[in-house]
């Protein structure tokens, strides 16, 4: 198990929100970004760490953004890749979990 998809996934998030506020003065992009983003690095360092609860919250902080991107997918290239990407780390973070509790 491995801490860089969540921490690579933290930063985008969040220079992601920083940059939707920026373009568009969105208060809910940057909100929403950076709030995403750092759940998704606290729990990369608690991956990082051995800690307790690090995979599920990056598997949580997965799904809220895959949820929060379908209904945006059409909208253009920036929804479709968080669409996208939540859903490959939602997969891995998803897979390891269920691995670690089934072995």
């Amino acid at each position: 198990m491995s801490a860089y998809p969540a921490y690579t996934m933290g930063g985008l998030c969040i220079v992601g929100g920083i940059t939707g506020f920026a373009r568009t003065r969105s208060i809910p992009s940057l909100v929403a970004g950076v709030g995403v983003g750092l759940i998704y690095l606290w729990s990369a360092d608690a991956i990082r760490k051995g800690a307790a609860n690090g995979l599920e919250g990056a598997l949580g902080a997965s799904a809220l953004l895959l949820l929060s991107s379908i209904p945006r997918v059409s909208k253009g290239p920036v929804p479709a890749t968080l669409a996208a990407t939540s859903a490959l780390a939602g997969f891995y973070y998803g897979s390891t979990v269920y691995n670690l509790r089934n072995h």
